[in-house]
């Protein structure tokens, strides 16, 4: 029986926990880069501070609403990912930033729509395959397959054009990952990874730093001072924590040694200034979230729940996992950031309303059978 429970505070405590480790490691690691480039050694503090409470207030109202409410608006909610999308490659809106074309100019501040086609995605997703499947279509090739792969293929394309092939994986992971558990026959969705495989690999290796990327993961002493220095820098900071760590503030490869030691390697810091035991308990937090969002999915009162919770979950995880990957190469390099921890204003913001999302998944579900919070 669908009964009203309490907030999941547990997984509301440890992402305001991650949120907490993210702002001071963030002042941590940029006093001294903000202090150069500003003059302010709180600038990407105070930026970041902003963000976070536009993002829990996001949660909080993610949290009030009802999810299925959403179910209705999977539609708008796709096309405007998609109009987001397309607006950054519209001069004048977009903005190009490194020979990236990933976010739009606000004015006052700039949105990358990525981040909310992450969200978009799964919410979209959710409410179609829990439609077909009410529809009994699911197994029907044309009208319950190729509608899902088209969709995914639209926003992939798109967010592949900016470029950020990182961001475009996570979001095909996620969706396959929905597919599966949503029930789509496994003989359609083979035969599209089958085609999708050599697609992939000439994305990678026809483009230059792509595939100096792939090469340096394997052997980043190679190139120890272009492709390979960012990891080897990693692994210097990794190594000099140890199991205590160096002390809050104290690590060294944040001054100019480390690139951007504030966003995609931020984890190094963290390993670095506050040792084995802080970077395992960054990591334990992520887990206690992974499993609190699949107790959600299984425990959710209607399909629609159950995938939007498990698509966000596996979103969150799939992320976490592959920027501590990177960092400690255990994967090629990639410009992803961690959640919730990353300096990143549009993420911080979606990551939070996700949480939201999932918390309120999990307090209009079923009560568990055996009990328990």
């Amino acid at each position: 029986m669908a009964v009203k429970k309490r907030p999941d505070y547990m997984l509301i405590l440890c992402t305001l926990l991650l949120l907490g480790v993210g702002l001071v490691m963030i002042f941590s690691s940029s006093a001294v880069i903000a202090l150069e480039r500003f003059g302010d050694p709180y600038h990407y503090l105070k930026r970041q501070a902003v963000w976070a409470v536009v993002g829990v207030g996001g949660m909080l109202l993610a949290m009030s609403v009802d999810y299925r409410d959403l179910k209705r608006h999977i539609y708008l909610i796709y096309i405007s990912a998609v109009i987001l999308l397309l607006a950054t490659l519209i001069p004048g809106i977009g903005i190009n930033v490194n020979g990236a074309q990933r976010w739009i100019n606000l004015g006052v501040t700039t949105f990358q729509p990525s981040e909310y086609a992450k969200l978009a995605v799964v919410i979209f997703f959710a409410g179609f395959l829990a439609k077909k499947e009410a529809e009994k279509k699911l197994g029907d090739f044309v009208f319950g397959y190729l509608p899902n792969i088209a969709a995914l293929t639209i926003i992939f394309g798109l967010i592949h054009m900016q470029p950020d092939m990182g961001t475009a994986l996570i979001i095909a992971s996620a969706a396959v990952t929905l597919f599966i558990v949503g029930g789509v026959r496994l003989s359609h969705l083979g035969g599209t990874v089958l085609i999708a495989m050599p697609l992939l690999f000439a994305a990678v290796y026809n483009v230059g730093y792509r595939r100096r990327r792939m090469l340096s993961f394997l052997n980043p002493w190679d190139d120890a001072s272009d492709s390979g220095y960012q990891i080897i820098q990693s692994f210097v900071a990794l190594s000099s924590g140890g199991v205590w760590g160096t002390g809050l503030g104290a690590g060294k490869q944040k001054l100019f040694y480390l690139p951007e030691p504030h966003t995609d390697f931020i984890f190094s810091i963290i390993g670095e200034e506050l040792g084995l035991l802080g970077a395992l308990a960054v990591l334990a937090l992520f887990v206690i979230i992974a499993w609190r969002g699949v107790r959600a999915g299984l425990l959710a009162q209607d399909r629609f729940g159950a995938l939007l919770a498990l698509g966000i979950t596996f979103t969150i995880t799939i992320q976490a996992l592959l920027n501590i990957s990177v960092t400690t190469g255990m994967t090629p390099t990639k410009g992803l950031p961690l959640p919730f921890i990353s300096l990143g204003g549009s993420a911080l913001v979606m990551w939070l309303v996700s949480v939201g999302l999932l918390a309120n998944v999990s307090e209009k579900g079923r009560m568990p059978v055996t009990g328990g919070a």
